[in-house]
């Protein structure tokens, strides 16, 4: 019993650092800021992944990592979504700090990522 209570809390720890910093966005949300083009929506599965296809709209990570800045709306309280692959992948966290550091203050985390959005069946674009 004493294993499982320790095993019990190792897993509800790690799952609250996996959780991260950044509130979770729903899939119907992102597609409704993609629609609406009132958010910036960052991919950062990497670049053949992105090429493949990826969230309309949204930035690659890899493309736009250097010069990060200049890519975002002045307006700090813009809304800011990044996400990657599936709950699993942590890569969005370093768009997502990215933009934090930047001070944007509403930045969130599609923890879906493109294989629930693809799941959802939402649409896709292809990347230059």
């Amino acid at each position: 019993m004493k294993k499982f209570i320790a095993f019990a809390a190792a897993a509800l720890l790690t799952a609250s650092v996996y959780a991260g910093e950044f509130a979770d966005i729903s899939i119907k949300d992102v597609k409704a800021a993609s629609e609406s083009k009132k958010a910036v929506i960052i991919d950062a599965n990497g670049a053949d992944s992105y090429k493949s296809g990826h969230i309309p709209g949204a930035l690659s990570w890899a493309d736009i990592k250097g010069d990060l800045a200049a890519k975002l709306p002045a307006d700090k309280s813009t809304l800011i979504v990044a996400y990657c692959g599936n709950p699993k992948c942590g890569a969005y966290a370093a768009a997502a700090n990215a933009a934090k550091k930047l001070g944007y203050t509403n930045v969130k985390h599609m923890s879906a990522g493109i294989a629930g959005w693809n799941d959802a069946k939402m649409p896709t674009e292809a990347g230059k």
